[in-house]
């Protein structure tokens, strides 16, 4: 069986020859959009929950401009499944988009795309988190978060922000004590933590 690390490296390639054959930004781009990789993927971070995140940009949300990009996406055949979410009236001001893509190998990757408005409140936030985390990260603490990702059964929905909070903020290097740390934490939606 191969490791955790091993398996980290070949699911970070596998998400860059994904991204590239579906030609994501060219196509957001096209409609006047801003398109920013957030998430595992934008930090070296991706274990086995195959995702791959998004923030898209524009100045007005508008929702046939954000249907055009998508249609355009899902002409690409090893997209199964789209899902949209309007919030453009909640204070998140945003497009959910999420597309199901199944590899040539028969694995299902889920690409998180979410069409913002320029200069509303998450504007940004979650580069900026990125950006934070990617500064601090050692390769003690790189290791430690895909090992705590690899020993989480794959029935088990954990943010990702979750791991790196634990390991970061708070030093946590086991599973059993980061599911307990896990466990205390307040359950609520968006986690508003940077490094």
């Amino acid at each position: 069986m191969e490791n955790y690390l091993e398996t980290a490296e070949k699911n970070q390639a596998k998400a860059e020859t994904i991204v590239e054959s579906l030609n994501i930004v060219n196509i957001w781009e096209s409609v006047g959009a801003t398109i920013n990789r957030v998430g595992s993927t934008r930090m070296g971070l991706l274990m086995k929950h195959k995702d791959i995140d998004f923030h898209i940009y524009t100045d007005l949300l508008d929702i046939a401009n954000s249907f055009k990009a998508i249609s355009k996406l899902a002409l690409n055949p090893h997209i199964k499944k789209v899902e949209y979410t309007n919030l453009i009236d909640t204070d998140e001001k945003c497009i959910e988009w999420h597309a199901w893509y199944q590899d040539t190998d028969g694995e299902t990757w889920q690409i998180d795309m979410i069409h913002i408005l320029r200069g509303s409140h998450y504007d940004g936030y979650f580069e900026n988190v990125a950006e934070r985390i990617i500064a601090v990260l050692t390769p003690q603490t790189r290791e430690t978060i895909l090992k705590l990702k690899y020993l989480t059964p794959d029935t088990t929905k954990i943010m990702g922000i979750e791991y790196y909070q634990a390991v970061i903020g708070y030093g946590i290097t086991d599973y059993d004590d980061f599911i307990k740390w896990k466990q205390d934490q307040p359950k609520n939606g968006i986690i508003d933590w940077i490094p």
